[in-house]
């Protein structure tokens, strides 16, 4: 997944940042940069194989606009930030799964609408998705449908619109507007033949 040579240059890089060696005004410092970034949900229950706790870490995304060395994404992360020294990222996707441990279950889990996205970073610039992916996200926009009682379009795309982890789930919605356009019109007809129902009409 990552790349330590130091003579590498990469336009993508990770690194883990320790808060208690953090500037109080890190993620500022961040945003100043300019560059798209991301940070994990504080890790704050992972554990050694001893079994003892690590300490509370985060990870981050760095995405620079093109190739970028060593050392130049060094001083930002270990000078500046006072973090680890960075490690290039072949897979941008691979590394914000493991913000959550997604593909770890062996691994304490943590909650994807905890990550935290800087200057317009979104894992959708990194990532095609398969069409199994696209039918399991189907099933979760109708799923929310259900659970907000959604029954119009624009409430649908609002409401994804809100929540930043929803990104991939927005998407789909914004490119089946038709078939998400039908399943509200179809939801809505039936609420509407229970409400004729219930008044004798």
């Amino acid at each position: 997944m990552a790349k330590t040579t130091k003579n590498v240059k990469k336009r993508n890089w990770t690194a883990v940042l320790y808060p208690e060696s953090l500037p109080k005004n890190w993620k500022d410092i961040l945003q100043q940069t300019g560059l798209q970034c991301s940070i994990s949900p504080l890790h704050d229950k992972d554990l050694n194989p001893d079994g003892e706790p690590k300490k509370p870490h985060y990870h981050v995304i760095l995405c620079y606009q093109g190739p970028t060395s060593f050392n130049v994404v060094q001083k930002l992360t270990k000078d500046t930030l006072n973090g680890t020294i960075p490690q290039a990222l072949e897979q941008v996707r691979g590394m914000y799964r493991y913000f959550t441990h997604k593909d770890n279950p062996e691994k304490a889990q943590y909650d994807e609408k905890d990550i935290k996205f800087i200057n317009g970073f979104t894992i959708r610039d990194f990532v095609e998705l398969t069409s199994s992916e696209i039918t399991e996200l189907k099933k979760k926009v109708m799923s929310l449908i259900r659970e907000h009682n959604l029954d119009e379009y624009c409430d649908l795309i609002d409401t994804l619109m809100q929540d930043e982890s929803l990104a991939d789930e927005l998407e789909v919605a914004m490119n089946n507007t038709l078939l998400f356009d039908r399943f509200l019109t179809s939801r809505r007809h039936k609420k509407e033949k229970a409400q004729q129902k219930e008044l004798g009409l």
